[in-house]
């Protein structure tokens, strides 16, 4: 990629952030209309998991293959492709008949999505090659998740309220055109200096991993110990021929060797952790707030205005910090942060109190706000710039992973809690239904602050340095090898 001047550099960055607005305001403002969806399309509690996680399994399951195929083909080809698709899928999900069709076409929509965030942050990691600017266009970045939280409930809760659910996806079209047209005309192509090949065999087993854990999650309060054990069988098989095929690659979907690095790994695990606590986060406020409070879509997206805010405020200082003291401090005050909301809940039952409840979501967008940062910038600035698109799909896919079972694992233990319950009972069983799950939330919060500890150090950095040089190593040895 050509060398930039500073306002070229700033207006690729906004274009990267648009497709990132649209992707994360669709999560956001979806969450809202759940219980929209529930009345209208008549959807169980395992129905509105999978309005969720069809869509943010595809998008783990091809975010790798996307990134890869951008580092072959071109990125802002990639990129182009997937606001097409996004935008379509869009556009179809707005349309759609009844529940299984939605979540055909939210499927459609991840297509495009896996072609989206991975490779913009690859655009802007290539783009932005000064280690402090990096930083501080990925705090922008942060920041910009933050405004879709921001904005998706008051968004959604006024489209849902004033329209109807199907106006949520209408949000996507003019950004999705508009980001389109300015990518053809500022965004410059660029490619890794060596194409990497096709991995199908990785990518099935990827898929077959993501698509059977999640279905066994989601379906076992459901159905009986024979009708789930098939699929948990299937994604143990699927993870133990990844571990052993990968590595008998040259060229893997999965670069196991990105691992040997101690931050890579921690940053990777956090990611998990830290959107899986987001994922069932949404899941159960959105449900709590309109189906026990009773409140309005826009009444509920007002209640998660102090979880957002905090998210939007800290996610630049967190860039900041991680630029000029390292990704330790932001990690340790979003552990923090996260584990002490979820006790809350679990143990104090913070729901049953407006004092409570608000102290919780403040701390919840507290430790989500300082927590992005830390992911994206570990995970791609230890790696060489020829793997970047790669190193920052694998950073991308634990984020969908850990939204994909942070919803599946939640809702799974809340369908358990509330299943045989009457409407009228729904309420009364919900706060101690959810309970489990906010232990899972807590638990997930005191895995950020054990790896930001442990994966920030002297030694963590060393294997990362040691990991990197490997890395190229390898490459400039296979690149000499093809010259020969």
């Amino acid at each position: 990629m050509p060398e930039l001047s500073h306002g070229r550099r700033m207006l690729v960055l906004a274009i990267c952030c648009m497709s990132l607005l649209i992707v994360s305001l669709d999560n956001t403002v979806l969450n809202v209309a759940l219980p929209s969806l529930q009345r209208e399309l008549d959807a169980s509690t395992s129905g509105l998991q999978w309005t969720i996680d069809a869509y943010t399994l595809v998008l783990a399951s091809l975010l790798m293959l996307a990134g890869s195929t951008a580092d072959r083909i071109g990125r802002r080809r990639v990129f182009m492709s997937g606001l097409v698709v996004f935008t379509l899928g869009s556009l179809l999900c707005s349309l759609a008949p009844d529940l299984n069709w939605l979540v055909v076409f939210r499927m459609v929509q991840a297509v495009g999505g896996s072609m989206l965030n991975p490779v913009a942050m690859s655009i802007i990691t290539n783009t932005f090659t000064d280690p402090r600017e990096r930083a501080r266009a990925i705090g922008v970045w942060g920041a910009v998740v933050g405004l879709s939280m921001a904005a998706g409930p008051l968004v959604g809760g006024l489209l849902v309220d004033s329209v109807g659910w199907r106006s949520i996806f209408w949000v996507n079209l003019p950004v999705g055109l508009a980001a389109l047209l300015l990518t053809w005309r500022f965004v410059p192509e660029s490619r890794a200096p060596r194409a990497r090949r096709p991995d199908p065999v990785g990518q099935v087993l990827v898929i077959a991993l993501f698509g059977s854990l999640t279905y066994a999650i989601i379906e076992a309060p459901h159905g009986s110990w024979r009708s789930t054990a098939p699929f948990a069988a299937l994604a143990l098989i699927s993870l133990l021929a990844l571990l052993r095929y990968e590595p008998r690659r040259p060229e893997p979907l999965i670069d196991l060797r990105f691992f040997r690095s101690a931050p890579f790994s921690g940053a990777t695990v956090i990611a998990v952790s830290a959107f899986a606590a987001l994922g069932g986060f949404l899941f159960l406020s959105t449900l709590y707030l309109q189906n026990v409070r009773g409140l309005s879509a826009m009444e509920a997206g007002l209640w998660m205005l102090p979880m957002a805010v905090p998210t939007f405020l800290c996610a630049p200082l967190s860039g900041r910090l991680v630029g000029s003291r390292g990704p330790r401090l932001p990690l340790l005050v979003a552990g923090g942060a996260m584990t002490v909301s979820g006790l809350l809940f679990a143990l104090f039952e913070a729901e049953t109190s407006n004092a409570t409840l608000l102290l919780g979501y403040v701390l919840f967008g507290v430790g989500f706000g300082f927590v992005n940062a830390p992911i994206t910038n570990t995970a791609v600035s230890g790696m060489p710039l020829s793997q970047a698109g790669v190193a920052s799909a694998v950073a991308s896919t634990s984020r969908q992973l850990g939204q994909t079972l942070g919803v599946a694992v939640l809702g799974a233990a809340l369908a358990a809690g509330v299943s045989g319950s009457s409407y009228a009972s729904y309420a009364d069983t919900f706060v101690s239904a959810s309970r489990p799950g906010w232990w899972v939330l807590a638990a997930c919060g005191a895995v950020v602050l054990t790896l930001g500890v442990v994966t920030t150090g002297v030694w963590a950095r060393g294997t990362a340095e040691r990991a990197a040089r490997r890395l190229e190593g390898e490459r400039l040895s296979r690149r000499a090898g093809v010259d020969a």
